[in-house]
């Protein structure tokens, strides 16, 4: 293993530190001497893996103190709550609450898109959007549906909605959002708590609509959004079983063999 995986292996394991709560805003991390000790590497390495944590935007470097732990949760942008999201996979109860506000701002989002849509003049092209669903629709009908591929559609139509409508902000988003999303097998299994077909069939119903003269009635519209939130409530709850209890902290590849490789850099 080189010594850049050792730096980015180390640093995750102290950025997760600080997803899980070990260590708190204001406090000092450990110090390059001590990070060299305990994962049995040189101090030049060490100092890299603090200066990555720095980078990630998870430390403030203080000249003559060392490194304090920034706030990240209150200060941090998207790349830093991406990051956390996936660190706080050994803190069940800290990444069932991010996922929860992950649904809340792609809710949002895609509820927005597609009623947006619904009420404009609809100038994509029909086909365009019916050979995605058409692909949606195979992967939904494998024996094994590759939920990777199949949100990747989904997010994929969504953001050819938003190109059209002209929704550039939601757009960028939507699109940071996907990112945190693949990055945790757990959130991509979970958008599929709910059979694979009905991604399809909801997808099938709204490409009638827009190519129908006649729009779809306020009941209707009512009724799509309950159950939208039905759905996400479903999503929600198939992450918290997916996640299960707490794992125990210290989860860097068995410390014993992560420090090993360590020792080598």
């Amino acid at each position: 293993m080189g010594a850049q995986t050792v730096v980015a292996d180390v640093a995750d394991e102290i950025a997760r530190r600080v997803a899980t709560g070990e260590y708190a805003p204001g406090d000092l991390i450990p110090s390059v001497r001590q990070v060299a000790e305990e994962f049995g590497m040189n101090r030049a390495t060490a100092q890299l893996v603090l200066g990555r944590l720095e980078s990630y935007g998870f430390v403030d470097a203080h000249r003559g103190r060392g490194f304090t732990v920034r706030d990240v949760r209150l200060a941090g942008g998207v790349d830093v709550y991406r990051r956390l999201f996936r660190l706080s996979m050994h803190a069940p109860e800290v990444a069932a609450e991010m996922f929860r506000n992950i649904l809340i701002v792609e809710r949002a989002i895609v509820l927005e898109a597609l009623l947006d849509y619904t009420e404009s003049e609809r100038a994509i092209p029909p086909q365009e959007l019916h050979e995605a669903v058409d692909e949606l629709e195979t992967l939904a009908r494998a024996t094994e549906p590759d939920h990777v591929r199949m949100l990747e559609l989904e997010i994929g139509l969504v953001r050819t909605l938003l190109s059209e409508l002209g929704h550039s902000m939601q757009r960028a988003v939507l699109n940071s959002v996907g990112e945190t999303l693949f990055e945790v097998p757990e959130a991509v299994d979970a958008f599929f708590a709910a059979s694979a077909d009905l991604h399809v069939l909801v997808w099938r119903a709204l490409l009638a609509v827009w190519e129908s003269e006649a729009g779809p009635s306020e009941a209707q519209l009512a009724l799509f959004e309950d159950l939208f939130g039905m759905y996400h409530d479903k999503v929600e709850a198939r992450f918290a079983e997916l996640t299960g209890p707490a794992v125990e902290s210290g989860a860097l590849a068995t410390d014993s063999g992560t420090q090993s490789h360590a020792a080598t850099a």
